[in-house]
């Protein structure tokens, strides 16, 4: 297949929040979690979904955001192969008018978001979509996507910091030494906003 610039063959899941802190707090629930929960709230027919978009990171640099249109999107996400949520089920959304929702067969509706060109248009989100209650991952799958590299190294310091608090805890029931062997490197591969994902 033909590279796009203007396609991804990875998918990002980008958290929501108030405000960097708040969503940087939400991104790290979810890697410390490493499980993604599906919401029905915004979704026709209530399903509980997991969202994607597939713009590619180097067209992101500020985040998943439309100074043009309503965005609770923060610059901080969760980013898979395209082909290994085609596998989980995901697929695109269906970008229609909402009359026709109910000529979409029941088992895809799921996928349908609301277009009416000059009134409700969110392509620009290039949103997929995976009918889920929640979708786990490991470092195998997935990385984390951060909107620069002070952010990336924070991310780093913050998990050896943890790791300096188990071993310490360790520490007090067996030897120093042996405790060390305990502390977990930093698993996750990191990328950036604005740059290529590979």
């Amino acid at each position: 297949m033909p590279a796009r610039p203007d396609i991804s063959d990875n998918l990002t899941h980008f958290t929501s929040g108030a405000t960097l802190a708040g969503a940087y707090e939400r991104l790290g629930s979810i890697v410390a979690e490493r499980r993604l929960v599906g919401s029905g709230e915004k979704i026709r027919g209530g399903w509980p979904c997991i969202c994607f978009t597939e713009a590619p990171l180097t067209s992101l640099s500020t985040g998943l955001v439309n100074p043009k249109a309503y965005s609770r999107y923060s610059p901080f996400g969760v980013i898979f192969d395209k082909s290994w949520i085609f596998q989980a089920g995901g697929r695109p959304v269906i970008y229609q008018p909402d009359a026709e929702f109910e000529g979409l067969p029941e088992d895809i509706r799921w996928r349908h978001m609301r277009y009416e060109p000059g009134i409700v248009d969110f392509t620009w989100e290039r949103e997929w979509r995976v009918r889920r209650d929640q979708l786990q991952f490991d470092p195998s799958i997935a990385a984390i996507v951060v909107p620069n590299h002070e952010w990336a190294a924070r991310l780093v310091e913050d998990h050896e910091g943890q790791q300096n608090l188990i071993v310490l805890e360790y520490a007090q029931v067996i030897d120093g030494n042996l405790a060390e062997q305990y502390r977990e490197g930093f698993p996750w591969r990191i990328f950036v906003l604005g740059e290529e994902a590979g």
